[in-house]
């Protein structure tokens, strides 16, 4: 989101608060100030759901949102274009502030504005912000209270420690691509596997059994033994050498013990 300014110089706070201003409001506070906020272009919208998506599978992220309106003091509300941490689930701008804001900055970005808005966030508690440019070369900021900025580009990963579990390469956050890859892997870990070749191989260790069981309930049949519930649960719960092991016990004694 991109604030734009009001074509006038403020001093000293200003008389808004939060809570005069109404959900779904494009306007941000600064000090009591109004900060109004225009709709994104097309590139702002497409690399905010990017990261948006990957941020919010990341296995250690119980909360996150897109343009959530946060005011700690009663004359500050901002907004971040991706938040992480601190999103609950209900009505009214959010207290307090998320430990990670993420900022998309294209064509249009009023810069006073924005680092006006950095240092609010930074003041009010949040630990890092980090600011994707989208004009000129790809890159992203990152900052830190009472930090010197530091900036990234492609071929480097971002770390939020103790916020994010996974790093991942700046190139996530506007390459629709490598995005989803990230998102895939996040979101195998919160199902508890490390990687799609993980998946895979149990998937076919999981046919190799089922296919064991099947050649064991086959040779029952041929040899009139009688399988009840008990010992279809406990074919159930055998593995992988124990199965080859009753598979070929069957075969050479033609009884199930």
């Amino acid at each position: 989101m991109s604030p734009v300014r009001p074509e006038m110089m403020y001093e000293g706070p200003g008389f808004l608060r939060s809570s005069d201003v109404s959900p779904k409001s494009r306007y941000e506070l600064h000090d009591g100030h109004p900060i109004y906020c225009a709709p994104t272009g097309g590139d702002g919208a497409r690399t905010t759901l990017a990261g948006a998506e990957i941020l919010d599978t990341d296995p250690d992220v119980d909360e996150a949102g897109i343009d959530a309106g946060f005011s700690p003091t009663p004359g500050m509300l901002r907004a971040p274009d991706v938040a992480v941490g601190n999103v609950p689930d209900r009505m009214g701008w959010i207290e307090g502030v998320p430990p990670l804001a993420v900022e998309y900055a294209g064509s249009g970005q009023d810069e006073r504005g924005l680092q006006e808005k950095i240092q609010d966030f930074l003041g009010a508690g949040t630990k890092l912000v980090w600011v994707v440019r989208l004009v000129g070369p790809r890159r992203v900021e990152i900052y830190e209270r009472d930090k010197p900025v530091r900036t990234v580009g492609p071929g480097s990963e971002l770390s939020a420690p103790g916020i994010l579990r996974n790093s991942f390469p700046v190139e996530a956050f506007y390459d629709r691509g490598t995005a989803h890859r990230v998102t895939l892997r996040n979101l195998l870990q919160r199902e508890g596997y490390e990687s799609l070749d993980e998946v895979r191989e149990e998937g076919h260790e999981e046919g190799h059994e089922e296919g064991l069981r099947t050649a064991i309930r086959d040779l029952c049949e041929a040899f009139g033994i009688v399988l009840g519930p008990e010992r279809e649960a406990a074919l159930a719960n055998l593995r992988g050498a124990a199965l080859d092991e009753m598979r070929a016990r069957l075969k050479r004694d033609r009884r199930w013990e």
